[in-house]
């Protein structure tokens, strides 16, 4: 808590976006350092003679500016203007790295065969509207049925109106909170989630409430007490093992949800992108609330990473905001692609690939189960990674670190952390960007590090 105060004699109207400027320039000076809790909003009112609202106004105008960051039960925190953030992975796979950082699907020379005949079949049948025209509504009527199928096999009916065809899941999640999330806002979601939704908030200025978590996912009490405090317009959630901590939500814990977006009244965002690759599942959060789920799902973990395709199903009320949005970001999936994933849904060679993942990763997880022993880990049958946590002591930097200097890449959990203050330190391993040879060699040198001790591998000069 820093002793700074903004002055009242200064503030000029509209109040609260002079406010806003004094504190931004706090900032920006360097009086208010980052993770600097702002006095609550009621205790800065009554200081400064304002109501409530101007400073609410405020500290809001302030998010959208990306310079503080809200946390339900804990307050505003100064968030100084970062460096672009890295990426959990390696951006480049340098010699002899051992690459357990980043999530991919098991991937073998078949699958480049598969992609290059369907190539070859896309040179010999191109549509003439998917080379030459420039309107969505020409392209993709035809991708759209084929969408709906896929939605099928991922347990979600739906109609090919509601359907948005994007290159991928990111466009997709992108296009989603566009649609329910405008500057100022707040979105709830699991504190540990996808490593891209912390900078897209700053970037569309929009803030996050991270949200505790258990076994099954977000805790629905916690979502409950965050609705109630006000603020929150939409919950982003990954609820079927696609998450870092590889969870898969049940039913009931699913319905709680539900019922809690509907007495709130917000927006939910489903991001399902390994669909019908995980078995015995419940339906998908977007089939129980059909009328405000935004649900995602995509091909590149479950196919063929090149097969950059994703849908975006959209309810009535938002199919209008998403479409402008897309338009706007995207303009449209690119056609060609979009040619093959339609190919594949209907001749059922995205299903046979599904099925053929499902048993790869059956082998993936009895190495990981061997090669680790009784070191306890966070995972599903279906899940592409692990989720490891640390033991006291350890930081995941350090171990990180020590895991590069040995050859092995993998993934920090703070880069899939929304919240601030302790949380016990984790890593996430994905299986299924290597070969086996190589998992089962990173997975040893894991193990080693959690057997030694705490100090640090020097590199060698």
């Amino acid at each position: 808590m820093t002793f700074w105060r903004p002055d009242p004699t200064l503030l000029r109207r509209p109040a609260y976006l002079s406010l806003a400027d004094q504190i931004a320039r706090a900032i920006q000076e360097g009086v208010l350092v980052n993770g600097t809790r702002l006095p609550p909003q009621r205790k800065m009112a009554d200081e400064l003679k304002l109501s409530v609202q101007t400073v609410s106004r405020a500290y809001e105008e302030l998010g959208r500016r990306g310079l503080i960051t809200g946390e339900i039960g804990r307050g505003s925190f100064v968030q100084t203007p970062r460096r672009e953030m890295h990426p959990p992975y390696l951006p480049d796979r340098l010699g002899e790295v051992i690459d357990l950082s980043i999530l991919k699907p098991v991937c073998e020379p078949m699958h480049v065969e598969k992609l290059k005949e369907a190539l070859g079949w896309l040179a010999q049948n191109l549509p003439a509207r998917s080379a030459l025209s420039f309107r969505p509504n020409v392209v993709f009527p035809a991708h759209a049925a084929a969408a709906v199928e896929w939605l099928r096999a991922c347990g979600l009916e739906t109609s090919a109106q509601n359907v948005t065809i994007t290159n991928g899941a990111t466009g997709a999640q992108t296009v989603a909170l566009m649609s329910v999330a405008p500057p100022g806002s707040t979105v709830a979601c699991e504190e540990v989630t996808h490593h891209t939704l912390s900078p897209l908030a700053c970037y569309h200025g929009f803030t996050l409430a991270g949200l505790a978590i258990d076994g099954e996912g977000l805790v629905p009490e916690a979502l409950d007490e965050a609705c109630r405090q006000g603020g929150i317009r939409a919950v982003f959630i990954q609820p079927s093992v696609i998450n870092p901590t590889a969870a898969l939500m049940g039913r009931a814990r699913r319905e709680a949800i539900v019922e809690i977006a509907r007495r709130h009244d917000i927006a939910i965002i489903e991001n399902d992108i390994l669909g019908p690759l995980v078995t015995h599942r419940p339906p998908p959060i977007a089939a129980l609330a059909p009328e405000r789920t935004l649900y995602i799902t995509s091909f590149t973990k479950v196919t063929v990473p090149g097969l950059r395709i994703g849908y975006l199903v959209a309810p009535d009320r938002y199919v209008a905001a998403a479409a402008n949005r897309h338009l706007v970001s995207n303009w449209m999936a690119t056609p060609m692609v979009a040619e093959i994933a339609t190919r594949w849904v209907n001749d059922g060679t995205a299903l046979e690939l599904v099925r053929w993942q499902r048993a790869a990763l059956a082998k993936r997880h009895a190495i990981a189960a061997q090669m680790l022993g009784n070191v306890p880990y966070a995972s599903h049958p279906q899940a592409l990674h692990l989720w490891l946590p640390l033991k006291e002591g350890r930081t995941e930097e350090g171990f990180v670190a020590q895991a590069r200097l040995m050859g092995v890449a993998i993934a920090p959990g703070s880069a899939f952390r929304v919240t601030r203050g302790e949380r016990r330190p984790a890593v996430r391993l994905s299986i299924g960007s290597t070969t086996e040879a190589e998992l089962r060699d990173g997975l040893s040198v894991v193990a080693k590090l959690l057997r030694g001790d705490q100090e640090v591998v020097l590199p060698a000069i």
